[in-house]
């Protein structure tokens, strides 16, 4: 066991990620605090969703893949030898960019696919309704749960999914730009939702939005490729003080539009 800083849940210490032998992000040293939103920017490239998908092992996944350094969730190399990938996924799970229901299960079957295993009708009616509820979805699906989930909007989607997300009972919550491909008043919804959830879930997101990163996050890290290409986290603090104060000049080049 290592230790991590007091009130965070999730770090990374020297990590780096590669595919095949490209290496796309370095040295990522990174606290997440604890039931508290961190939002990950920078422009595209640069490493946000990589990193990101270093949080809960979902980046081994891809062909030739891999990872150094480590990430600790409460002080516990999720890389140890002894972890088991599945296990970390259920208590760290993920919100992707698009939608993605599963299309042959109702809204139902959708909202309890990753719920525990072993439960009764009456037990999955109620995980179904208290991960729906966290989802700011039930009073609009709770009359067609038996239909489509692709009968709902896209931001309803995108509800639906975190409702899957949060129905595993996870500790942590990874979004890649959730409102990427919605429309402005579901991209409102999620965002007053993320505020909700983070009371509950620690919470680190992807956005290429900075007004988003501003609205939703406490901590703010941004991330920039070298001249390699290699993606480097290059600071990290205070949301408010990350984009009226940064410490480093390509920090305040990027929030001020001088690039990216």
């Amino acid at each position: 066991m290592t230790t991590v800083a007091a009130g965070e849940l999730l770090a990374t210490r020297d990590l780096g990620a590669y595919y095949g032998n490209r290496q796309a992000v370095a040295d990522v040293t990174i606290g997440f605090r604890r039931k508290a939103v961190t939002a990950l920017i920078g422009p595209s490239g640069c490493g946000k969703t990589t990193l990101l998908r270093c949080l809960n092992r979902i980046h081994e996944i891809n062909f030739d893949a891999r990872v150094e350094g480590s990430v600790l969730l409460d002080g516990h190399d999720i890389y140890g030898g002894d972890v088991d990938p599945m296990a970390i996924r259920r208590r760290v799970g993920m919100v992707f960019q698009r939608p993605n229901p599963f299309p042959t299960l109702s809204i139902l079957d959708n909202a309890i696919a990753c719920a525990p295993k072993g439960l009764n009708r009456r037990e999955k009616m109620e995980a179904a309704e208290r991960a729906l509820r966290s989802a700011a979805l039930w009073d609009e699906v709770k009359e067609k749960l038996k239909t489509s989930p692709l009968r709902l909007s896209g931001g309803q989607q995108q509800r639906l999914c975190i409702a899957r997300a949060v129905a595993a009972e996870p500790e942590v919550l990874l979004m890649d730009e959730p409102t990427a491909s919605l429309d402005p008043i579901a991209t409102a919804v999620i965002e007053e939702l993320m505020a909700s959830l983070c009371r509950e879930f620690t919470i680190v997101a992807v956005t290429h939005n900075m007004q988003q990163a501003a609205r939703v996050s406490s901590v703010t890290a941004f991330m920039l490729a070298d001249e390699t290409g290699i993606g480097r986290l290059i600071e990290a603090d205070d949301t408010g003080k990350l984009f009226t104060k940064p410490t480093d000049r390509r920090t305040e080049d990027y929030i001020s539009g001088r690039f990216g």
